[in-house]
């Protein structure tokens, strides 16, 4: 168990503790990106029922923190839960679209695809949604858009904000700055996991509050090298920004932990994503 612990998301070099480190701090790029995601008009009028919202991601803005809806993923039809925190609306679950075609290579390991159900089980992907290498969640063949076209392993590129990478139209693979913005919404970065994270679920009641409906789940992580690990225990999210050639930044998740922390990751570690729209 201390094992899984220890390699529950792979670290600036090979791994880094996911388990038995508490640590709660992260740190946020400058406000340099060009997001388009902060809702400008979040501040009119709320509602007491969250029954008049509709499939609309747009109708969202006006309403309370942690009111949800639903969108649409115009490519498979998949429907997902949406939230709105602070002025930003989010995805309330895991992106689950297949996105395979794109072989997946590291050294001498090859896959037919850069996302995966946890392993190997597609109940998984309807529990927990896909892992991504971090050239998938930037969709760097540019499939649907070019602003991280490029952005693969062991590649230095320059994206153009917001990057759009495997989230659905009208919606970004969030910055490391937009997930600044929401886990100092209350002031606390070092209770923003135990906010963020699932009431069940989460091993040795590291569970959380959810008290925004945002419904972090242990989903675990899948390693080029040690393969699937981590369920129960933690989850890691790709941001779009890259740190050099081979590691880009993400948020990590854990059971043990109520903070967020923040490291270099591997990019061809599979991870979890979160959209943000537009």
């Amino acid at each position: 168990m201390k094992r899984v612990l220890a390699i529950c998301a792979v670290s600036a070099f090979l791994f880094a503790a996911c388990g038995d480190d508490d640590s709660s701090g992260f740190t946020t790029r400058p406000d340099e990106d060009s997001s388009s995601s902060v809702c400008e008009d979040c501040d009119g009028s709320s509602s007491s029922s969250a029954e008049s919202l509709s499939s609309d991601a747009s109708s969202i803005s006006f309403f309370e923190d942690g009111v949800t809806g639903t969108m649409t993923d115009g490519r498979d039809g998949q429907i997902y839960k949406i939230v709105k925190i602070g002025r930003q609306i989010w995805m309330a679950e895991n992106l689950n679209y297949a996105y395979t075609g794109v072989p997946f290579e590291s050294g001498d390991i090859t896959f037919d695809s850069t996302s995966w159900c946890y392993d190997n089980d597609p109940a998984n992907c309807a529990k927990y949604g896909r892992l991504y290498t971090w050239s998938a969640a930037m969709d760097s063949v540019g499939r649907w858009s070019t602003n991280g076209k490029g952005c693969g392993d062991e590649t230095m590129c320059s994206p153009t904000y917001p990057v759009r990478g495997i989230c659905p139209e009208g919606w970004h693979l969030p910055t490391e700055l937009e997930w600044g913005r929401l886990f100092i919404l209350d002031g606390y970065t070092s209770t923003a996991a135990e906010r963020l994270k699932t009431t069940s679920g989460w091993a040795d009641n590291g569970n959380g509050s959810d008290i925004y409906s945002f419904a972090v789940l242990p989903v675990g992580i899948r390693s080029a090298i040690e393969g699937y690990v981590g369920e129960g225990y933690c989850t890691t999210f790709w941001t779009s920004d890259s740190d050099d050639d081979y590691y880009a930044d993400a948020k990590t998740m854990n059971y043990n932990s109520k903070g967020v922390s923040e490291y270099g990751f591997h990019k061809n570690s599979g991870f979890s994503v979160r959209c943000v729209k537009d």
